[in-house]
Protein backbone atom coordinates (compact mmCIF):
# COMPACT_ATOMS: atom_id res chain seq x y z
CA UNK A 1 0.00 0.00 0.00
CA UNK A 2 1.57 3.24 -1.09
CA UNK A 3 1.34 6.41 0.93
CA UNK A 4 -0.73 9.02 -0.92
CA UNK A 5 1.61 11.87 -0.02
CA UNK A 6 2.38 14.43 -2.70
CA UNK A 7 5.32 15.93 -0.76
CA UNK A 8 3.64 19.24 -0.13
CA UNK A 9 1.75 19.89 3.04
CA UNK A 10 -0.57 22.83 3.42
CA UNK A 11 -3.05 22.16 6.19
CA UNK A 12 -6.58 23.52 6.41
CA UNK A 13 -6.89 25.63 9.57
CA UNK A 14 -10.40 24.37 10.40
CA UNK A 15 -10.07 20.63 9.74
CA UNK A 16 -6.33 19.99 10.00
CA UNK A 17 -6.44 18.09 6.68
CA UNK A 18 -3.65 18.49 4.15
CA UNK A 19 -4.94 20.12 0.96
CA UNK A 20 -2.71 17.86 -1.14
CA UNK A 21 -3.33 14.38 0.32
CA UNK A 22 -6.05 14.81 2.95
CA UNK A 23 -4.06 13.45 5.91
CA UNK A 24 -3.71 15.11 9.30
CA UNK A 25 -0.31 15.55 10.94
CA UNK A 26 -0.95 12.70 13.43
CA UNK A 27 -1.96 10.41 10.56
CA UNK A 28 1.24 11.22 8.69
CA UNK A 29 3.24 10.26 11.78
CA UNK A 30 1.22 7.06 12.32
CA UNK A 31 1.62 5.98 8.67
CA UNK A 32 5.01 4.34 9.25
CA UNK A 33 4.56 3.32 12.89
CA UNK A 34 1.06 1.79 12.73
CA UNK A 35 0.66 -0.13 9.43
CA UNK A 36 -2.74 -1.50 10.52
CA UNK A 37 -4.11 2.05 10.57
CA UNK A 38 -3.28 2.72 6.90
CA UNK A 39 -6.48 1.28 5.43
CA UNK A 40 -8.63 3.49 7.65
CA UNK A 41 -6.60 6.53 6.64
CA UNK A 42 -6.86 5.69 2.94
CA UNK A 43 -10.63 5.22 3.15
CA UNK A 44 -11.11 8.66 4.71
CA UNK A 45 -9.02 10.64 2.22
CA UNK A 46 -11.36 10.86 -0.83
CA UNK A 47 -14.23 12.26 1.26
CA UNK A 48 -11.92 14.77 2.95
CA UNK A 49 -10.50 16.01 -0.34
CA UNK A 50 -14.00 16.27 -1.78
CA UNK A 51 -15.13 18.30 1.24
CA UNK A 52 -12.16 20.65 0.90
CA UNK A 53 -12.82 21.04 -2.83
CA UNK A 54 -16.50 21.75 -2.15
CA UNK A 55 -15.39 24.63 0.09
CA UNK A 56 -13.38 26.05 -2.80
CA UNK A 57 -9.91 24.82 -1.83
CA UNK A 58 -7.51 23.55 -4.46
CA UNK A 59 -6.74 19.90 -3.61
CA UNK A 60 -4.46 17.10 -4.75
CA UNK A 61 -1.29 17.74 -6.75
CA UNK A 62 -2.58 21.16 -7.84
CA UNK A 63 -2.56 22.30 -4.19
CA UNK A 64 1.22 22.64 -4.34
CA UNK A 65 1.50 24.53 -7.59
CA UNK A 66 3.35 27.76 -6.97
CA UNK A 67 3.97 27.00 -3.28
CA UNK A 68 7.67 26.22 -3.55
CA UNK A 69 10.14 28.97 -4.20
CA UNK A 70 13.05 27.15 -5.87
Amino acid sequence: MERPCIKICAYDEDTGWCHACGMTKPERKAWKRVPGYREAILQALPARLAALAAEGHVTGPAAGKGKRKD
